[in-house]
C-alpha cells in the first residue's frame, strides 16, 4: 500500500560473526573472509532472483578496523564481481538514527540514538532528519569482551572494574554532549539492545515490531549484575540471551548501562530499524548520488540491474 510503512518482500541472512574471528590484532582470519565472499556471492544471487538492484554491500567496524580490510574487500570484489565498501562510523550512527527517526517520526522530538555492535558503539543526536552530532566509540560488545572479558568465565571484579573505566573515558565527551543537548527521546537499536530489552522483561521478538518495547537504566543494572554472575553458556539460558551472543552480552550489558547513566537517560526505546533499513531509506529518499557520495565514488555504487523496490504492505 503507497504510503504505508515499508516493510521487506523478502529477507535472507548469513551469520557470519566476522567479530569472533579476528586475531588479537584484529587482522580476519582466512577462512573468516572466505564465509564473507560466499555470503555476498549468495546475496547478489538472491538480488538477481529477485529483480533487485545490486547490493549495497558495505562493511561495518570488524573489517573497517581490521589490518587487512584492503585484502578483505579485494578478495570479495574479485570473488563476487560486488564492490564493498567501508563506511565511517559517523555514517553509520547517522544511518542508523535515521532509521530511528523514520520509525518513531516527529513526535519523538529531540532524539539521542545509541547501537552497540560487535566492534562499535554508535551514538548520535538531532532534531531533524538527520543527526547534528554524530560519533563512533571502539566499545563494541565483542571486542570489550575480547579485550577485558577473556580471562575468567566468569569474569572477576577486577576486570568488571577496568572494562567500566574504559567505558567512561570513551564515553566522556559524547555523555556530555548528550545531557547538555536534553533529548526528548532515547532510542536504542541493534541485536544486544533487543537481547538485553527482552532479558529485561520486554516482549519477544515473535510478538512482532509494532509491540512497544522500552530498556530502563535501572534494569539493565540488574542485568549486568545477573550476567555477571553466570558463566557465558548459563547466560545462554536466560530470556532473550542467544547462545552465540552468551559471551560477549555481559560487556554490551555494561556498555548499555554505563552509557545510559552517563548520558542522564533513564529509560530508552527499543527501535526495531537500525543501519539496515538506513541506507534503504537513505537510498530511496537521496538516490544514488547519496550512496555513490557516501561510498567514496560511483565504482562502489551497486549495478542497475533494476530500480530499488520498496513494499509498503499495510501493518
Amino acid at each position: 500500500m503507497e504510503g504505508g510503512v515499508p516493510l521487506p518482500v523478502h529477507t535472507v541472512k548469513w551469520k557470519l560473526r566476522l567479530s569472533e574471528q579476528v586475531g588479537p590484532d584484529g587482522t580476519i582470519a582466512d577462512e573468516a573472509v572466505e564465509r564473507l565472499v560466499k555470503a555476498v556471492a549468495a546475496a547478489g544471487a538472491t538480488a538477481r532472483r529477485w529483480h533487485a538492484a545490486g547490493p549495497l554491500a558495505f562493511a561495518t567496524a570488524v573489517v573497517r578496523g581490521a589490518p587487512n580490510r584492503h585484502e578483505v574487500l579485494q578478495r570479495v570484489a574479485s570473488g563476487t564481481g560486488i564492490r564493498m565498501c567501508t563506511l565511517p562510523g559517523e555514517t553509520e550512527a547517522e544511518l542508523t538514527f535515521l532509521a530511528a527517526r523514520r520509525w518513531l517520526g516527529w513526535k519523538a522530538g529531540p532524539l539521542a540514538l545509541l547501537d552497540i555492535g560487535g566492534g562499535s558503539l554508535e551514538v548520535a543526536f538531532g532534531r531533524g532528519r538527520l543527526p547534528d552530532f554524530a560519533a563512533s566509540l571502539p566499545l563494541g560488545a565483542n571486542r570489550l569482551t575480547r579485550e577485558y572479558l577473556g580471562l575468567q568465565d566468569p569474569p572477576g571484579p577486577g576486570e568488571l572494574k577496568e572494562l567500566r573505566r574504559r567505558i567512561r573515558h570513551e564515553l566522556r565527551d559524547v555523555a556530555s554532549r548528550i545531557r547538555w543537548e536534553r533529548p526528548r527521546t532515547a532510542a536504542v537499536t541493534s541485536r544486544t539492545f533487543q537481547q538485553l530489552a527482552r532479558l529485561c522483561g520486554a516482549a519477544p521478538g515473535r510478538f512482532g515490531p509494532f509491540v512497544d518495547r522500552e530498556l530502563a537504566c535501572r534494569d539493565l543494572r540488574a542485568a549486568v549484575h545477573a550476567l555477571a554472575g553466570l558463566p557465558a553458556v548459563e547466560r545462554a539460558q536466560l530470556p532473550g540471551i542467544s547462545a552465540p551472543r552468551a559471551a560477549q552480552s555481559l560487556a554490551g550489558a555494561v556498555v548499555g548501562h554505563t552509557a545510559l547513566k552517563l548520558m542522564g537517560l533513564p529509560r530508552a526505546v527499543v527501535c526495531p530499524w537500525a543501519i539496515r533499513e538506513g541506507v534503504l531509506l537513505r537510498y530511496a529518499e537521496d538516490g544514488a548520488d547519496w550512496w555513490a557520495d557516501a561510498t567514496g565514488g560511483t565504482d562502489t555504487a551497486p549495478a542497475p540491474a533494476a530500480p530499488l523496490r520498496i513494499a509498503t504492505p499495510t501493518p
